[in-house]
């Protein structure tokens, strides 16, 4: 009788213990606990989500209070309050920003297929598997985009990611530039209106291999024959949303491609760019600009070296987060070949643009930078313009600061001798929120009205 109770005692231990095993074992590898962390992931963000601030502002995760009770609404400018609902009739109009927020409406209807969860031990190392700095899933992912859009050859081209298009633009003037004579640094040249950061990333670095010589222009039939040129040519340009091409030509002169806005929402794509040195930026691309994420395509391996090292060592790569979430983002870009998002972003541009053009059609104090209807090989038709900024200028002679004008009415803009250009130009920002276009829209109409007075 002992014997047969026993042997029932162990049968039923052994049980339990398997038992439990299995339980253990599908609590952590089996999915019961991944479902678990994934759930409540999802909860807490949407919990946040579904802060609606009035239609005015978002809530965060990150927002200040998360950490200690609710998040709190970080309203758009002009508004104010606990859920964003209070208007402030007087506030300053910031046109100043390329924050290109004019997407998120597409990004809030896809908040599912885009969402991604990073769980704590999501690649620690400082390498991949394969020991380099990005992932090649998405490099192959960004050649495929290239590929759908059309807008730059990639067959032959190294490739690299930076911390946005800025780092990226450093790294190739550093990588082009001449290292052999410090007493004759590279010259960099732009066409006036030229992006701003080009000169300012120029002088701020004072590298003792480059410096900033100004206007393209000054040098196309005056080249010093013991200097090397380094050209920026931006196209679409910033700020007028001219398509350019390089002004210099011959062995001393290397090019630097800024191709950030050559992308269906902001310009007729006419073919794919194939060039030696291509930088993009994937805040214009998807407008995800605080993700700081970019890449370059380079020809010249011995230029895609010094790139590489210089990226190295300033940063050792891009966040593997980043690259994870810039990922997600592309294979919803590529949802049918990339027609629903460059078609909601091109409606949303091409409507601004025509309400703001429409505004000053009929003033005699301002005026708006031409640009054509153009055949776009990406939608297979001729398109209105849909520039990212108003390149404005102040026509009355008196107004010889179109800067200070604009701040009059409460509208802040970005100097046109930052560009390089005179100052009765100004650069308006048309890619931020709704709330920030309509407010803006409605105090040119305002001048407008008044030249009438």
């Amino acid at each position: 009788m002992t014997k047969v109770r026993s042997i029932t005692y162990t049968f039923f231990l052994i049980c339990s213990i398997t038992l439990n095993v299995l339980m253990i074992n599908n609590l952590y590898f089996g999915g019961g606990w991944e479902q678990r962390w994934t759930k409540l992931a999802a909860e807490e963000a949407e919990n946040v989500a579904s802060i609606s601030c009035s239609g005015h502002g978002r809530a965060f995760l990150d927002s200040l209070g998360a950490g200690i009770g609710d998040p709190i609404c970080e309203c758009n400018a002009c508004f104010k309050g606990s859920d964003c609902a209070e208007f402030v009739p007087d506030c300053v109009v910031d046109a100043d920003s390329g924050d290109p927020m004019f997407l998120e409406p597409f990004w809030l209807k896809h908040a599912a297929s885009s969402a991604v969860v990073v769980p704590g031990w999501h690649r620690m190392s400082y390498e991949f598997n394969d020991c380099s700095l990005i992932s090649e899933e998405l490099k192959m992912l960004i050649r495929k985009l290239h590929a759908t859009v059309g807008n730059a050859n990639t067959d032959g081209r190294y490739m690299i990611f930076g911390s946005g298009a800025t780092q990226l633009l450093n790294a190739a003037v550093h990588s082009l530039s001449s290292h052999d004579d410090p007493s004759s640094p590279s010259r960099i040249v732009a066409s006036v209106p030229y992006y701003p950061v080009y000169k300012e990333q120029t002088q701020f670095f004072q590298s003792n291999n480059y410096k900033f010589s100004g206007e393209t222009s000054m040098w196309k039939d005056n080249m010093d024959s013991l200097s090397n040129y380094i050209e920026f040519v931006t196209s679409p340009n910033n700020p007028d949303g001219q398509l350019k091409k390089a002004v210099l030509q011959g062995p001393s002169v290397k090019t630097i491609h800024d191709l950030a806005y050559f992308w269906p929402h902001f310009t007729p794509i006419p073919a794919p760019a194939d060039e030696d040195l291509m930088v993009f930026t994937i805040s214009k691309l998807t407008g995800h600009a605080g993700s700081r994420f970019g890449w370059a395509l380079i020809k010249n391996e011995a230029v895609y070296q010094r790139m590489l090292a210089y990226m190295s060592l300033s940063t050792h790569g891009v966040p593997r987060e980043t690259q994870l979430r810039v990922l997600k983002l592309l294979k919803v870009v590529l949802e049918e070949k990339g027609r629903e998002m460059f078609e909601f972003g091109y409606e949303a541009m091409r409507n601004r643009w025509k309400k703001m053009s429409k505004i000053l059609s009929i003033s005699k104090r301002f005026s708006l930078q031409d640009l054509e209807h153009q055949n776009c090989s990406f939608s297979k038709r001729f398109r209105a313009p849909s520039p990212a900024f108003a390149w404005l200028k102040c026509e009355k002679e008196e107004d010889k600061n179109c800067f200070e004008v604009l701040k009059t009415a409460n509208i802040i803009g970005r100097e046109g001798s930052l560009f390089g250009a005179e100052s009765r130009f100004v650069r308006l920002s048309l890619v931020k929120s709704q709330d920030d276009f309509d407010l803006l829209l409605r105090r040119m109409e305002t001048l407008v009205v008044l030249e009438e007075k």
